[in-house]
């Protein structure tokens, strides 16, 4: 039972502070080091700041999971047969700007600016992926609990 890796992305624009943005993903992956702003253009020529943060260790990407809090990795429990795909893979919005105000909020589909996440689970033959995947939401709600 683990995560392979988690990844953290959101977009700011060419006006929007990006280092704020790369301050919230480095708080969500653990580690200032593993975030990466990239400097691109939209599809109509305004400059924006791709920020990601990727963990590949399996650890740090608990650990990464587990600092959404308990209610949303209950909430992500409750609706995991929409958010999980066949691929393994557990997909996730965060709202960006209830997150630079410091609450971390799943964020509802629509216009929202997001932080958007994905999270690779182990699953090895013979395992039941879901069940997988509830096992590492529930360890990652331990560790949530430890960390409060």
């Amino acid at each position: 039972m683990g995560l392979h890796h988690i990844t953290w992305r959101a977009t700011a624009s060419a006006v929007a502070d990006e280092t704020v943005v790369a301050d919230a993903i480095a708080w969500l992956v653990g580690d200032p080091e593993m975030v990466n702003i990239e400097q691109t253009t939209s599809y109509h020529g305004s400059g924006l700041h791709m920020v990601s943060g990727v963990s590949k260790k399996k650890a740090n990407s608990l650990n990464s999971l587990s600092r959404i809090g308990t209610e949303n990795l209950q909430a992500l429990l409750e609706d995991l047969e929409i958010r999980f795909d066949e691929n393994n893979t557990l997909h996730f919005r965060l709202d960006l700007n209830e997150f630079i105000d410091g609450q971390v909020v799943l964020a509802a589909p629509g216009e929202v600016i997001t932080i958007k996440c994905h999270t690779k689970v182990e699953v090895y033959p013979g395992q039941v992926a879901l069940d997988e995947c509830k096992k590492v939401l529930q360890a990652a709600m331990v560790k949530a609990v430890t960390s409060e």
